[in-house]
């Protein structure tokens, strides 16, 4: 049976719980991987997801930071809660659907504005965050399982507005897309949303600081969805939802959905 997954980087869901449900009225996703939920689990809105169809939940929280979760239409099982690079930070969460898909939902570090370990602890943690995560899935290599969420790299040239200008912003700079590509490498994953949109720009996060963000379109695809090689050629219909990036009160980042057929 085919399902749509969608993924989205909320900046608080407790905040932006209306547009949640719009999502969930109108687009109808089988099931929603948030990130930045910025909420303890127990303080996330169950009862009106659940009262649109989505009663499962499998979600880690921080308080006023981070935080993942994964609604479901159909019942999900948590499989695992990582904390990469020792930062005891809610930054993960992985569930198995009936079908026996494992979902793993990450919300990768950001890595401040200085693009130097040396001078930036921020973006040592992010660069360690993801090579815990590389050593893991080469360690421990998935099968019939997605990754999705806010990796906080854009990493092709048309993932950005401008890959000159951009080479030395955080997000984009080439020992984060080396550390990306190691990640994907390690556990065989597939970029869902390329394989279906091979070309062409192609953004998913657009600043706060930009009054007309859609006009001046300085995006980036900071949020990805990524499955194994084994189910990877059962995916289809890639889109971002850029409408949701202009609803009231909206987040930075839009949301990101790919249908499967397993």
């Amino acid at each position: 049976m085919p399902f749509t997954l969608a993924t989205w980087n909320i900046n608080s869901v407790r905040l932006r719980e209306p547009i949640v449900c719009k999502l969930l009225q109108e687009q109808g996703p089988d099931v929603l991987c948030l990130q930045e939920c910025k909420s303890p689990v127990d303080k996330i809105p169950r009862e009106q997801f659940t009262a649109l169809g989505y009663p499962h939940m499998v979600a880690r929280g921080d308080k006023g930071y981070n935080g993942v979760a994964i609604l479901s239409k159909t019942p999900i099982v948590e499989a695992g809660a990582f904390d990469f690079a020792n930062l005891g930070h809610a930054r993960h969460i992985a569930g198995t659907l009936e079908n026996g898909v494992t979902i793993h939902n990450f919300y990768v570090p950001a890595g401040g504005d200085t693009p130097d370990r040396d001078k930036n602890e921020k973006f040592g943690q992010k660069l360690d965050y993801l090579t815990d995560m590389r050593d893991h899935f080469a360690a421990n290599p998935p099968q019939k399982s997605i990754l999705v969420g806010d990796l906080n790299i854009a990493p092709r040239e048309d993932d950005v507005w401008d890959h000159k200008k951009l080479l030395k912003i955080v997000s984009h700079t080439p020992i984060e897309v080396d550390h990306l590509a190691a990640v994907q490498a390690s556990g065989n994953w597939v970029d869902v949303t390329r394989q279906d949109i091979p070309d062409g720009l192609l953004y998913s996060w657009w600043s706060y600081r930009a009054k007309d963000w859609d006009a001046a379109d300085k995006g980036r695809r900071l949020d990805h969805i990524w499955a194994t090689s084994d189910i990877s050629g059962s995916a289809s219909g890639s889109r971002v939802l850029r409408d949701a990036r202009g609803w009231e009160k909206p987040s930075d980042h839009a949301p990101v959905f790919a249908t499967f057929d397993v």
